[in-house]
């Protein structure tokens, strides 16, 4: 873990050498990590979704599926605009924003934060965290994804932003997978409800 942070042009030189940098289209490691995110999710369908980081939107479409609205940001105006044209007719909306800055003044039943939160520092993190919290409705779910090795140049690794989120008040986990390459955990707001027990007629 470090403080230091990425340079300001790190993703749009990205982008500007490759349309899809981290082949989120075709790398079995992504496809495989959007499968089970999205069947990690407990609901079967959500009001509104909000997906900082969504690059050029692959992952976006397959949370489209599951949710009347989307609301999808990037830092990098040419991914957003692939974003946009790979949903054109969804209800998905795209903004230029970045994790850390000031937070849109509406609350999500989803929250998606997937490949974004080893890119802030600890302290930036914890806070954006607290924003998530805040801005999600009681009993909302919180997704996040992360690669588990270390790239030099991040200042985290997907381990340390679970260990962060995981102690982030107001959020309960509610489900994990971890293999050698992501972790995955869901996590809902507030304490999750007791599980439902099958009764039989005259059974106590």
């Amino acid at each position: 873990m470090s403080d230091r942070e990425l340079p300001a042009d790190y993703f749009a030189k990205m982008y500007a050498a490759q349309s899809d940098p981290w082949d989120f289209e075709s790398r079995w490691y992504e496809q495989r990590k959007y499968s089970l995110s999205v069947a990690m999710l407990p609901k079967p369908r959500y009001r509104r979704a909000f997906e900082p980081g969504c690059s050029i939107g692959v992952l976006t479409e397959k949370l489209a599926e599951r949710c009347d609205s989307v609301l999808a940001t990037d830092i990098v105006p040419v991914a957003l605009e692939n974003a946009r044209a790979r949903l054109s007719g969804r209800d998905a909306e795209f903004r230029l924003w970045a994790l850390g800055d000031d937070w849109p003044d509406e609350t999500f039943d989803l929250v998606v934060v997937s490949e974004v939160g080893y890119y802030l520092t600890f302290e930036k993190l914890t806070e954006a965290m607290l924003h998530v919290v805040e801005h999600l409705e009681p009993g909302g779910t919180l997704l996040c994804a992360h690669w588990r090795h270390v790239v030099p140049e991040y200042p985290q690794n997907g381990d340390a932003v679970h260990s962060a989120v995981r102690q982030t008040p107001g959020l309960a986990q509610f489900a994990s997978y971890q293999d050698e390459d992501v972790l995955i955990d869901v996590f809902v707001k507030g304490p999750p409800s007791p599980p439902s027990v099958a009764r039989s007629e005259g059974l106590i």
